[in-house]
């Protein structure tokens, strides 16, 4: 189905047919990704006594409750609430749902004992487009990214100049195919996580970013339609589902 949308000045053809999911799933397993030092997500049938709750047992519904963390299983967005005393939620600061987004791939940079994403990388990636969202593969991108387990392996990491630069570009929406934009360990000083929310200045309420994502090899970079579609939980953060849509016209 082809759908003709009006955005921002421009009408847009957008194939709805045809949808894009760059989301990781939450499951069960060990056998999933997971960071950030702590166990896989459990999915488990409530019980009373002898009573469980799943079909196959004889119950006549299945009834899991679920125990997972946000930033740690699957992908997620999050916004400003993460890194400040004060509350913020995701509900209540995602508003819109819908973005231009630039799809890009980059191949970080040895720095050190360290991998990172350079400003000269991201203005060579984005040039001059002005885009709502970006969306970055790193490579090598390997469906390894569902299940890798991320503690304790020091990711490559935005320099703060790199998402600077983001901002200046007025990116409202950074999503990344790793657990963290920042170092894993690096003080709790959250360089890029302050920088893209500005933190010391007036707080981009509305920026967040995505974690988490996978872009298959199949997708080309490019400028595509953006569905951020989050699960509405009054928390810094939650599990999302980002989908793209390629623009005919």
């Amino acid at each position: 189905m082809i759908a003709t949308i009006q955005y921002n000045s421009r009408k847009l053809q957008i194939d709805l047919s045809q949808p894009l999911d760059i989301s990781i799933p939450v499951k069960a397993s060990k056998d999933t990704v997971n960071a950030w030092y702590i166990g896989e997500p459990k999915i488990e049938p409530e019980k009373d006594g002898d009573w469980i709750a799943t079909v196959k047992d004889g119950a006549c519904i299945n009834f899991n409750s679920i125990e997972f963390n946000p930033h740690a299983h699957g992908t997620h967005t999050e916004c400003v609430g993460h890194i400040t005393e004060e509350i913020h939620s995701i509900n209540q600061n995602l508003k819109e749902f819908f973005f231009l987004a630039e799809v890009v791939t980059v191949a970080p940079e040895k720095m050190g004992d360290d991998f990172v994403i350079s400003k000269k990388q991201i203005q060579f990636a984005i040039g001059n487009k002005k885009r709502d969202a970006i969306v970055i593969r790193t490579i090598p991108n390997t469906r390894e990214k569902f299940t890798k387990q991320y503690s304790n392996t020091n990711w490559p990491y935005f320099k703060k100049e790199a998402v600077e630069l983001l901002v200046k570009k007025g990116v409202k929406h950074l999503l990344i195919d790793l657990p963290s934009v920042d170092k894993e360990k690096d003080e709790c000083q959250l360089l890029a996580h302050n920088a893209f929310w500005n933190t010391s200045k007036e707080i981009r309420l509305d920026a967040t970013i995505t974690e988490f994502i996978y872009v298959s090899n199949k997708i080309e970079d490019g400028t595509y339609f953006l569905n951020l579609q989050l699960a509405p939980f009054e928390n810094d953060a939650a599990p999302s589902r980002p989908v793209l849509y390629k623009i005919i016209n």
